[in-house]
């Protein structure tokens, strides 16, 4: 009886079954043991094992290098293939939007009404009427979105409106004051690399535009940046980068621990470190995760509305709404509990993007019981060679955004709310009443551009039609100097804060509930701002903004109990002596 020939190969001298499709291997012609003598037995098993073991070998090579381009192509690939998500449609649900935005249109008439949503958003930011067990962690949802529509719906442009507009800003205010004082907490944004592979209509950095300049920081180069914000006085910094193969993720995550390595005198140093930059699978976010590096993960939606946000990415990783609207859901699985969300107003209707921002936040909390740290809220502005950041298809005028400012506060109490400098001087005051928490200061948005004034031609930097070009994403509206922004804060009644000691000592989520309610809140964060103000003022500051600064810090010392008064003090002449980083 003829036996068919059992295929063999080599591993450590022993032999193994080979499991693989044999067609892919150089074939000699298949003949029965029975035919063949023992010596030509063994000569063809040789030969054989050698051709498959070649073939293994190729299709191993083959299916590495496979993987290494897809990686190349994508900035991040999935690992963990079993993950389930709900389904963007049960997260973000336009139909319902429409349908309450529209109901509630006369009824944001109702002046009664009004004041009744007012006085509710009031009381659950002082945690009244929060259900049992919501009041454990830092998302507090302050209006369902049936209240926040209504208040989308009151028409600014009415005169008759006027009074009722006041006293929603008014109301913002006073939340805002309750939970973080006369605080605001400030930044910069530091970009590290300007390509992109993305096709967003409204950004310079778009992979379609020829006409900017590309590039991407070197390792020294990345120090000086560094260098020069740590010299302009900043301890907090938002990383951003675009989405492409020439800078990968890797290369970010090595930046990262560059940053924090950085330290200059007299007492430079970044003590935290938010990230913005494109959506992450879970197996990256637990990379970076592992770093211990990150504060908040930051990643707008730009657009909620699933209708047209195609006609705003139309190509890249990013034209997949339901991937990036499942970014955070991710981010949660893999350990980071720490996100920020945004949109970015101007492209759709800004009431429907508002109810977006609104049910992407309660479904983190419901699901995670951790809705988002933070909520930006840029508005568009002009970039190079983006046709909807020129003419902006549904252009927010500032009585509007005053608005949707102020109802972002009463509908989420406990979340901080940041702005950039893509708003100018003026409205930047405006918004610091009606509920703004955080801001950037001295923000550049071009690479390269705090150390030095334009970033030179080299192997990293493209240079179009003769000439390097601009490497800016969006003009910005503020131009004030760090030490600016500060003295105009202080010389307004805020308090400069560059604190970050509730990150280190582990006071967020429900442990920070648990201070928050009973108002103690002010004898931690307050105190710690004064202590980096004052270190800002004998490091960083002018004389004026130090003069001013020392009289600030005298007066708000007597706001808080005597017993944080004593222990401040000795923080306060601890610091004057040339100790820094000193918080509660």
């Amino acid at each position: 009886m003829n036996r068919p020939l059992q295929w063999r190969s080599f591993s450590n001298h022993a032999f193994h079954e080979a499991s693989f499709d044999i067609r892919t291997a150089a074939q000699p012609t298949a003949l029965p043991y029975s035919s063949l003598g023992h010596a030509e037995t063994t000569m063809y098993t040789v030969a054989r094992t050698s051709a498959i073991f070649r073939a293994q070998v190729t299709r191993t090579a083959a299916t590495t290098s496979h993987l290494r381009a897809r990686r190349h192509r994508m900035w991040s690939v999935e690992l963990e293939k079993d993950h389930k998500f709900k389904s963007p449609s049960e997260i973000i649900d336009p139909a319902m939007i429409d349908r309450l935005l529209e109901e509630s249109k006369e009824k944001a008439k109702d002046r009664p009404l009004v004041r009744e949503i007012l006085a509710k958003a009031r009381e659950r930011a002082q945690l009244r009427g929060v259900p049992r067990g919501e009041d454990e962690h830092e998302y507090v949802q302050g209006l369902d979105l049936a209240d926040a529509a209504v208040l989308l719906n009151i028409d600014t442009q009415d005169p008759a409106s006027k009074p009722i507009l006041d006293e929603l800003q008014a109301t913002a205010l006073d939340i805002k004051r309750q939970i973080y004082g006369n605080r605001i907490v400030l930044f910069a944004p530091l970009y590290l690399a300007n390509y992109c592979v993305n096709s967003c209509t409204y950004c310079a950095f778009r992979g379609q535009n020829k006409h900017i300049g590309r590039s991407a920081l070197t390792k020294d180069q990345l120090v000086a940046e560094v260098e020069a914000l740590q010299k302009l006085g900043h301890r907090r910094l938002l990383v951003l980068t675009g989405e492409h193969p020439k800078y990968t993720f890797d290369q970010f995550l090595d930046a990262l621990h560059t940053i924090k390595g950085v330290e200059t005198k007299p007492c430079g140093k970044i003590r935290r470190l938010n990230v913005e930059i494109p959506a992450l699978s879970v197996s990256d976010f637990r990379r970076l995760k592992a770093t211990d590096c990150v504060g908040t993960y930051t990643l707008f939606q730009e657009t909620y509305d699933p209708r047209v946000y195609k006609r705003y990415h139309p190509s890249g990783p990013k034209s997949d709404y339901g991937h990036r609207l499942l970014t955070m859901d991710r981010a949660q699985t893999a350990g980071i509990d720490d996100v920020g969300i945004g949109a970015l107003f101007g492209l759709t209707d800004y009431k429907s993007e508002v109810m977006g921002l609104l049910q992407h936040a309660h479904h983190l909390d419901k699901t995670y019981h951790a809705g988002p740290h933070t909520i930006s809220i840029p508005r568009l502005q002009p970039a190079d060679s983006a046709p909807d950041a020129i003419a902006p298809p549904s252009p927010v005028n500032d009585d509007d955004f005053r608005k949707l400012v102020a109802v972002l506060r009463c509908a989420v109490p406990y979340t901080g709310m940041i702005l950039s400098t893509r708003e100018s001087a003026d409205m930047r005051r405006e918004l610091l009443n009606m509920g703004i928490s955080q801001m950037s200061a001295g923000s550049k948005t071009d690479v390269g551009s705090y150390h030095k004034e334009k970033m030179q031609a080299d192997e990293n930097h493209t240079q179009v039609d003769g000439g390097a070009k601009s490497l800016e994403q969006f003009q910005l509206q503020d131009h004030r100097s760090v030490d600016e922004i500060i003295g105009e804060l202080i010389g307004d009644g805020f308090l400069p804060s560059f604190c970050t000691a509730c990150y280190r000592k582990n006071r967020t989520g429900e442990a920070f509930m648990k201070i928050a309610k009973t108002g103690k809140i002010q004898d931690f964060c307050h105190p710690n701002s004064l202590l980096t103000l004052q270190e800002y003022l004998i490091d960083y500051a002018s004389p004026e903004t130090r003069v001013a600064g020392e009289q600030l810090i005298d007066k708000e010392s007597k706001t808080i109990s005597e017993n944080a008064q004593r222990a401040l003090k000795r923080k306060l002449d601890k610091v004057k002596a040339g100790e820094r980083d000193l918080f509660f």
